[in-house]
């Protein structure tokens, strides 16, 4: 499956993909692009998945009618997202066309 990362996301995360062809906004110099603008880019270069931190996307950006999904991560700490390698490779895993998936998850305790 094609998967898109978002620039939002730290680029290490393909490791957590095995299996997945993972490539990433600033491989395709697409950083600089708006949300719209790259939704629409990633959804005609034809990936399956595009996964970011930016918890706000669906909620600016109309995804109705999308093939892609979309997979946010409530976290963006490459050393959490690390230590949840399992949970985030299971929602990429499981993503359909056009679903739309939240990876919750929590932040450890703050001494």
């Amino acid at each position: 499956m094609r998967v898109f990362l978002d620039h939002n996301v730290p680029k290490r995360l393909r490791r957590l993909l095995p299996g997945h062809e993972v490539r990433t906004a600033y491989e395709l110099s697409w950083e600089e692009l708006t949300n719209g603008q790259l939704l629409n880019a990633v959804e005609a270069a034809g990936f399956a998945v595009f996964v970011t931190g930016d918890k706000n996307l669906s909620y600016q950006q109309n995804l109705v009618g999308r093939r892609i999904a979309l997979v946010v991560l409530s976290v963006n700490s490459r050393k959490i997202l690390m230590e949840n390698a399992e949970l985030i490779k299971a929602t990429v895993d499981a993503a359909t066309p056009g679903s739309f998936q939240t990876v919750s998850i929590p932040r450890p305790p703050r001494h």
